[in-house]
């Protein structure tokens, strides 16, 4: 036995999150070659299934919709989903109750959030800052958003933020884990900065949310997005969540006010008057089969700490590094994550230059991760289910088809 494999075996031992791999579907070591057991480091893209999600989906769907049918909106609960839900995505995101509300995607959520910070600013400010590196959908809402409120939209690298910020900025637009790479970026600093500039800080948190601590009400965010498909295993399509401050509530100016955002939503009245709140995060009807796949979902967190799972990926992910040294010629990929902890989220981004044609391979092996243009090997570490030896396979079975 290697000295990696003994490693990896003695780690699980210690894993007190272990456990928790039995409550998701995932591979077994009959779905593929013997050699290369299912290995999936693709949670940062989708998070695997809980196993409690089908029977909950099918209650909904038979009996919920089947057999209550119109009764469900009260009796089942369905109304009150999308803020029941964000309260139980809250903690994870470190704020209090009554901040987030959960619906529309995470793209849709961008847009609210980016144009009702603009109105919230004094209007002499007339310029929006986004990271220049961020996930190109943010990039073209926030170009839209800028034209609509006649503000000029600015790109600029997220280390360059505090020197970019001025009088003339109304609201910062940024990630909190580079898709790509995997940097954790300062929020804390960035936050503040921005602050001190007089201007409003909006974060998406796609790739934190349910990998590591994000501290929203600690660190005074103004608004913040996130999707719950990821880390936080909510299922394909499954909607995302908008963080409103409690003390910026009351001048929460929606672009897209809707009925079931409004004060009275069944009084129907033609004037629109904002119910109290998160609530004004709220468009239309819920996408309640989503909403209610995603809520068993996360009934896994009632049983762990963000701070667990924190600690667990950093020590997946500093032991993928080992690894991938340990058994790949040296040189033939370069990890462009970063190596310390306060500035890496919770996945490994490998560059070499055949990557489209080694991720084919490694997922025929059962290695599943994916490759980002032009060069990029991204493995996503989700410390509920992800286990060290999964992780010492993943690397292994690298080398091998590295050759």
């Amino acid at each position: 036995m290697s000295e990696p494999t003994l490693r990896a075996k003695q780690l699980d031992a210690a894993d007190e999150l272990a456990p928790l791999r039995s409550r998701f579907v995932l591979d077994t070591a009959s779905d593929h070659a013997a050699d290369a057991a299912g290995v999936y480091l693709d949670g940062n893209s989708l998070g695997a299934l809980p196993a409690n999600v089908p029977a909950r989906v099918e209650d909904v769907v038979r009996r919920q919709w089947g057999e209550l049918r119109i009764r469900s909106w009260d009796e089942s609960g369905w109304w009150t989903a999308p803020e029941r839900i964000g309260d139980r995505i809250a903690p994870l995101v470190g704020a209090a109750p009554g901040q987030i509300v959960v619906g529309d995607s995470t793209s849709v959520n961008v847009f609210k959030a980016l144009v009702a910070a603009v109105r919230m600013v004094d209007p002499a400010r007339d310029e929006i800052l986004v990271d220049a590196t961020t996930f190109p959908t943010d990039g073209y809402i926030a170009e839209s958003a800028a034209r609509l409120t006649g503000r000029t939209l600015r790109p600029v690298a997220p280390a360059e933020v505090p020197s970019a910020l001025g009088d003339r900025t109304a609201v910062v637009l940024l990630n909190h884990v580079d898709y790509r790479s995997g940097r954790l970026h300062d929020l804390p600093s960035l936050t503040a900065a921005i602050h001190a500039s007089g201007a409003l800080a909006v974060w998406d948190l796609c790739h934190s949310a349910g990998a590591l601590p994000v501290g929203l009400d600690e660190h005074g965010v103004d608004l913040a997005v996130g999707c719950t498909y990821k880390y936080l295993n909510g299922g394909p399509g499954a909607p995302a969540f908008l963080y409103v401050r409690r003390d910026l509530q009351d001048r929460f100016d929606s672009p897209l006010p809707g009925w079931n955002s409004h004060a009275e939503p069944f009084g129907m009245s033609q004037s629109y008057n904002p119910a109290p709140g998160a609530l004004r995060g709220r468009v239309g009807t819920p996408d309640i089969l989503s909403m209610l796949a995603l809520e068993a979902a996360l009934e896994i967190w009632d049983e762990v700490s963000v701070a667990a799972v924190r600690a667990k990926s950093l020590a997946l992910t500093d032991f993928f590094l080992e690894c991938v040294a340990a058994y790949t010629e040296p040189g033939r990929v370069t990890s462009v994550t970063p190596d310390r902890h306060e500035e890496r989220g919770s996945q490994i981004a490998l560059r070499c230059p055949d990557a489209g044609d080694v991720m084919k391979q490694l997922i025929d092996r059962g290695v599943v991760g994916d490759f980002r243009n032009p060069d990029v090997l991204r493995f996503g570490f989700s410390p509920l289910y992800v286990s060290f030896a999964e992780t010492e396979r993943a690397a292994r079975v690298l080398a091998e088809v590295l050759g």
